[in-house]
């Protein structure tokens, strides 16, 4: 029962390209469980997306949601085309096609599934959706906005969902390498992330803003691997810095400060020695080809399924512990369902308590016989909370529950950390389906 999705949808779409000529796309929906509602998940635009991806997808979504604590179902979605060949007008006209198929064929909802972004959309895409779906729902459907999340802020998103996933990567990890369980397991010999070395690879948002905030704590981005290009730098390298190049150029190739560089095969940088190994791209990037061959002493996973069973297996006969994806790059979601329900509240998180907190602060140090004139710096820390405050504020705190929870979990069990996420999970899906009287 809970190894099966409830609802999976497929259907084909026409689309005119500019030279006039029609082609036909292949889209896909699956809603993995609905013992909560709505289900969430993302909407992935790439080629050679084919329905057994989305429903497996859609059930790791189920997991994920379970050990963030966050109530909705799985969900994911997909439509099979390569976005990088298509003008902003083609896929416009794909996504609002999409989006019309799925609302009138219910699977698309504030109240029945709410899509989110993947590999392949943005903001402008979520906003595309958005605005289709509430000019077809909208007059009869008040919370229609919540219909996705991802938007651009100024049409319903939240703050902070940019960088959600990548600062969820850098919670969990910074949680678990200041325990001292964590530490003691693994091969690392200190406590802290200050001073370790990193290698990332992939460097689109979850790689990006991951090693950001790694580098501002300290750690060292030592390499950066791209599709087309890897960069190598014993003494660290600037996030901000190669991403500004790799916009700019197009590439990592010959970006000021790296002492190696590969084109040919970037790839082979995975196997550079480093403390953390971060794979934030595609599937299966460790395998069973390269497992063996890699000298990181932990990995965190910011794609989603990018460790094949075998290559785990082989990571942990070496010590090698895998903190999996459906913990680690549970911040996206968690930050979406952040923007939800400010879609369904219609206030923005903070704006109704941000000017109380600020003059109470006020109130509470003149009671104790301080005064602080209004253009004073102290005043900034006195304000209420805005809204990215309680968006990092409320992701921090869930990242940390569900790493103390599932690792504490693992210890315990004396199973590796990807089995105590299942079983956890699974655990909890089952007392659901048992509580409400529908295990046979």
């Amino acid at each position: 029962m809970i190894r099966t999705c409830d609802n999976v949808i497929r259907f084909t779409i026409p689309v005119r390209r500019d030279n006039g000529k029609i082609e036909m796309i292949n889209c896909y929906r699956a809603q993995h469980k609905h013992h909560k509602l709505p289900v969430k998940g993302g909407t992935r635009y790439a080629p050679g997306i084919n329905i057994q991806e989305v429903m497996a997808l859609a059930s790791l979504m189920t997991f994920k949601l379970c050990i963030a604590e966050v109530p909705f179902g799985g969900a994911k979605g997909g439509v099979s085309f390569d976005p990088s060949k298509y003008s902003q007008g083609e896929i416009e006209r794909i996504t609002r096609r999409y989006t019309m198929e799925l609302t009138k064929k219910n699977f698309i909802g504030p109240q029945t599934d709410c899509l989110g972004p993947d590999m392949g959309t943005n903001e402008q895409i979520m906003t595309w959706i958005k605005d289709t779906y509430v000019n077809m729902e909208g007059e009869t459907n008040i919370n229609a906005e919540g219909c996705c999340t991802g938007k651009f802020v100024s049409q319903g998103g939240i703050e902070g969902r940019t960088e959600s996933t990548g600062l969820g990567v850098y919670y969990c990890m910074r949680r678990l390498i200041n325990t001292d369980s964590f530490v003691k397991a693994s091969l690392l010999t200190s406590k802290g992330l200050a001073g370790k070395t990193v290698v990332v690879q992939g460097f689109g948002a979850v790689g990006y803003w991951a090693s950001k905030f790694f580098h501002k704590d300290g750690a060292k981005i030592v390499a950066i691997i791209e599709y087309n290009s890897a960069i190598y730098c014993a003494d660290g390298i600037d996030p901000d810095s190669a991403k500004m190049y790799m916009q700019a150029k197009g590439t990592l190739k010959g970006f000021p400060g790296a002492s190696e560089e590969v084109t040919l095969d970037p790839t082979e940088f995975m196997e550079k020695e480093c403390d953390i190994l971060l794979p934030a791209a595609k599937e299966c990037a460790i395998n069973q080809s390269n497992a063996g061959l890699l000298n990181c002493k932990v990995v965190i996973e910011g794609a989603n399924g990018p460790t094949t069973f075998k290559a785990e297996t082989m990571l942990n006969e070496k010590g090698v512990i895998v903190i999996p994806d459906m913990l680690a790059n549970g911040g996206g979601v968690t930050c979406s369902y952040f923007e939800w329900l400010k879609n369904l509240d219609h206030v923005a998180p903070g704006r109704m308590t941000k000017k109380y907190a600020e003059k109470k602060n006020m109130a509470i140090l003149e009671k104790m016989g301080y005064k602080l004139p209004k253009s004073s710096p102290h005043m900034k820390n006195l304000a209420g909370a805005r809204e990215i405050d309680i968006v990092y504020s409320g992701l921090e705190e869930i990242m940390n529950e569900a790493t103390d929870e599932h690792w504490n979990y693992a210890v315990e069990s004396n199973v590796n950390f990807r089995d105590a996420c299942f079983g956890k999970s699974i655990k909890k899906i089952h007392t659901h389906f048992e509580q409400s009287g529908l295990m046979i």
